[in-house]
C-alpha cells in the first residue's frame, strides 16, 4: 500500500480563550454543570462567524483543498484568573468540555494535530488543563509523551519551522515588529552557535495581533510572525498602552510550500471601531 503524499500546508491558530465571555464559543448555548445555560453574546457571534469563515472558506482556498496539519498554539481556554468577572463559568470542566466541542470538528479535518502550551494563568500550571484537552482531542505527543508540548519543531517540505506560544510585547505600535524580528535573529544566532540548521519560519502567539517580518536567507527568505486571536478586548487590554486604542484582531494563518516556495496566507479580521457620538 503506497504512502500518502506529504502535506503541503500547516494551519496554525491560537488564543481562543474559550470560557471568556469575549472568547470563542460553540454554536448556540453551552450547558453548565449546574444545569443552566450560557448563550453567545453579540461579539461572540461575530467571532464565531470569523471562525466559520476561516475553516469553510479560507483554509480550503489557501490549502488548495489538499491535506494539511494543524497546530493549536496555546491558550485554548481562559481559565479562572486574576479574580476576573469575564468568564461564563469558573468550573474548568465546563470550559474544557466547550473547547473539545469547538475543536473536535476542525481537528478531524487535519491529517496530524499538534497542541502547544500557552500561559499558565489561563491553562493551568505546566499547561495541565491544555494537556487534558489535547489528549481528548488526540494530539500527537512529544518525545516525553506530553500531548500539549512547550514547542514544536516542524518540517514542511524542505523548510524548517519553530512554533511556540510566548513572545515579547510592546506598548508602541512603531516597535511592534521589534520582538518578532528579535525572535528570528536569536534563532539564527543560537542555531549557528551549536551548528544546527536555522528555522525558515517562526510562529508565535500571545499578543493577539498579526504581524510578519521577513529577511533574506540561504533558502530565499526566512520569516517570523505572530497570530491574531479569537477573543475580544478584555478589561486588561483596555488599560494597557499599545492595546487600548486598537480594535481586536481575529483569525489564523496557513503556511504552505508549493513548487518549492514557502509562503503564508493569513486571515485577519478586525471589527469596526465604535461609532462616534454626535453632538446635539
Amino acid at each position: 500500500m503506497s504512502k500518502p503524499p506529504p502535506v503541503e500546508s500547516l494551519v496554525v491558530i491560537s488564543d481562543t480563550h474559550i470560557g471568556c465571555k469575549l472568547g470563542l464559543m460553540p454554536k448556540g448555548r453551552v450547558r453548565l454543570d449546574e444545569g443552566g445555560h450560557y448563550s453567545n453574546s453579540p461579539i461572540q457571534r461575530k467571532i464565531r462567524k470569523v471562525w466559520d469563515y476561516f475553516w469553510e472558506e479560507h483554509v480550503p482556498s489557501a490549502t488548495g483543498g489538499k491535506p494539511f496539519d494543524l497546530v493549536f498554539n496555546g491558550d485554548i481556554i481562559d481559565g479562572a484568573h486574576h479574580n476576573t468577572s469575564s468568564i461564563w463559568s469558573s468550573n474548568i470542566k465546563d470550559q474544557r468540555k466547550a473547547a473539545v466541542e469547538v475543536m473536535a470538528p476542525v481537528v478531524a479535518k487535519a491529517r496530524n494535530y499538534y497542541h502547544i502550551r500557552g500561559t499558565s494563568v489561563h491553562v493551568g500550571e505546566a499547561g495541565s488543563d491544555e494537556e487534558a484537552i489535547a489528549e481528548m482531542l488526540g494530539a500527537i505527543p512529544d518525545q516525553q509523551g506530553n500531548y500539549a508540548r512547550n514547542e514544536l519543531w516542524y518540517r514542511l517540505g524542505d523548510y524548517l519551522g519553530h512554533i511556540l506560544h510566548h513572545v515579547g510585547t510592546t506598548s508602541r505600535v512603531a516597535y511592534e515588529s521589534s520582538a518578532v524580528m528579535a525572535e528570528l535573529a536569536e534563532a539564527f544566532v543560537h542555531s549557528a552557535q551549536w551548528g544546527e540548521r536555522h528555522p525558515d519560519f517562526i510562529v508565535r502567539s500571545h499578543r493577539h495581533r498579526y504581524i510578519e517580518v521577513r529577511i533574506p536567507s540561504d533558502r530565499g527568505y526566512a520569516l517570523a510572525c505572530t497570530l491574531p486571536s479569537f477573543q475580544g478586548k478584555s478589561s486588561y487590554a483596555w488599560k494597557i498602552a499599545g492595546a487600548r486604542q486598537t480594535t481586536p484582531q481575529f483569525g489564523g494563518i496557513v503556511i504552505r510550500v508549493k513548487k518549492d516556495e514557502l509562503y503564508t496566507r493569513p486571515c485577519v479580521w478586525s471589527p469596526p471601531r465604535a461609532r462616534a457620538v454626535v453632538a446635539s
